[in-house]
């Protein structure tokens, strides 16, 4: 890690040019990208999962979260080993496990701006769902910055890292990975888009910053994962648009 975190401080722009000259479509993942891992955001999603278990399992707090832990790991996604296994419906998990209080989130100007300079189309790619998308993007100020969203069951219940979500992703927009590139905070989400030619970068928390997600996800297990590692996606992305400045 420690390793990783040294490449964060900064990248030649010739670095930076030989992977974003030629790019014309910018894909973001949500939680924990667009916004910091410190965030509560990500905890209250986790505590309406774990209450989601228990009230329709008829489990108590700590069976539940043992098996959304299984889910986890096994399926990839809770909500993949529930459809699975016990033919809870999408929707109705979804919507429960989503709503959640977003005033918590700061609006991000910053970032807002730097993401509606980017040359070309700009889309989120995230596990989650649409509406949870939507809502936090409009928390964040990015209400109208991107061309689509893809969710967890536009790609049928395939989540990130599987490869099948990246091609349901890329057939639902017509992508180009060589013309393409996409901003992560989980290292192994970013593997199927180096492969293809996206230019990749991998978010992490930034220095003194608190971590809530599960270990798995914090575990960095291939530094060839990605093309740039950064703590600050806001002044990452700043240097990219100084490109065409």
């Amino acid at each position: 890690m420690n390793k990783l975190l040294a490449q964060t401080a900064g990248y030649s722009e010739r670095d930076l040019r030989a992977k974003f000259q030629n790019v014309d479509t910018w894909v973001f993942d949500l939680d924990n990208t667009l916004y910091s891992p410190d965030s509560d955001l990500w905890p209250k999603i986790e505590r309406r999962i774990t209450h989601f278990l228990a009230d329709r399992l008829d489990l108590d707090g700590l069976s539940a979260r043992a098996l959304q832990k299984h889910y986890y790991q096994k399926f990839g996604t809770t909500l993949r080993g529930l459809a699975s296994e016990e033919a809870i419906t999408p929707a109705e998990f979804l919507s429960f496990v989503h709503d959640i209080d977003r005033s918590t989130l700061a609006p991000n100007p910053a970032l807002s701006r730097e993401i509606r300079a980017l040359p070309g189309r700009k889309f989120v790619f995230t596990n989650g769902s649409r509406d949870h998308a939507l809502l936090t993007t409009a928390q964040l100020g990015l209400e109208g910055a991107f061309d689509g969203v893809f969710d967890i069951v536009d790609s049928n219940l395939a989540p990130k890292p599987d490869v099948a979500a990246y091609h349901a992703f890329f057939d639902r927009f017509s992508i180009a990975p060589t013309s393409s590139a996409m901003f992560e905070d989980i290292a192994q989400n970013l593997i199927v888009p180096k492969e293809a030619g996206m230019a990749s970068t991998l978010v992490v928390a930034g220095p003194g910053q608190s971590d809530h997600r599960e270990a798995d996800d914090r575990e960095i297990v291939d530094l060839l994962a990605a093309d740039f590692v950064t703590s600050d996606l806001t002044a990452f992305l700043r240097s990219i648009n100084a490109l065409w400045t």
